[in-house]
């Protein structure tokens, strides 16, 4: 059987795609295989019903606006570096890289920021930067269901709002996202510890 590095030559910009993402090349070589497993029709990319056979997207609430996010500018089909790319940001951070980045290079992707964008683009659903009382109604919707009744769902909308809108504009913008969620460890609860 041949080493990893010559099977994960196999893979296309293997040596740029790892720089990109932090991937090892044992998890690109893992997450190929996944990708090419989703791509039961060998056509070199998947579609969004290929995600949407992923069962553990196919239950949660959110699978859609994350499934969403594979596809971003309404593209229909993602290769084998968008898919990883997204992944990335589940990336759990490791200490050591944070300690030899060079401050040139681009902010890694599995980065607290990054992570945090990515967040907040599951509840930006119109796009523009801001979270409103509305789109944040609709991403409760789908997490909650009907466990809550809509007035319930309202007011924590309302609240949720009010709470990270400093400015007054009625909305949330990245940054008083970002914010809003400074205490909590992002690092850890977006991270999936097999994707090192």
């Amino acid at each position: 059987m041949g080493s990893c590095s010559s099977r994960a030559a196999r893979i296309p910009d293997v040596d740029s795609i790892q720089r990109e993402t932090g991937f090892s090349q044992a998890s690109l070589l893992r997450l190929y295989h996944r990708f090419r497993a989703l791509d039961k029709n060998e056509k070199g990319y998947l579609s969004r019903v290929d995600l949407q056979e992923i069962g553990a997207l196919a239950v949660n609430p959110l699978g859609d606006r994350i499934i969403d996010s594979f596809f971003p500018d309404g593209s229909l089909q993602l290769d084998f570096p968008g898919f990883v790319r997204v992944l990335a940001h589940f990336r759990p951070v490791d200490v050591e890289d944070l300690r030899n980045r060079d401050p040139q290079e681009p902010e890694p992707l599995n980065s607290r920021m990054n992570k945090l964008r990515f967040a907040f683009q599951l509840y930006d659903l119109d796009r523009d930067g801001k979270i409103s009382r509305h789109e944040m109604l609709q991403v409760l919707r789908l997490m909650v269901g009907v466990q809550v009744t809509e007035e319930q769902l309202e007011s924590i909308a309302d609240r949720t709002v009010q709470e990270a809108d400093e400015d007054g504009d009625g909305a949330v913008s990245f940054l008083e996202f970002a914010k809003s969620l400074e205490k909590m460890n992002i690092e850890q609860k977006m991270s999936i510890r097999i994707l090192k």
